[in-house]
């Protein structure tokens, strides 16, 4: 299965709202909203760890 690495059109349009809210941040935000961002991808990552894991073999 070949792997599409390009943002759809909802990825593209959030990614836009995302640097809009960045770009009114002070430097002491942005830290914080960048932290707040990485804690958040890493729990995404351990849930798709968690779901290939213990579901790969039932789908």
């Amino acid at each position: 299965m070949p792997l599409n690495n390009k943002l759809s059109l909802e990825q593209q349009f959030l990614l836009t709202v995302y640097i809009s809210h960045i770009k009114q941040l002070n430097n002491e935000n942005t830290k914080q909203y960048l932290l707040l961002l990485l804690n958040r991808m890493l729990i995404k990552d351990n849930i798709i760890k968690y779901i290939v894991t213990n579901y790969s073999g039932e789908m």
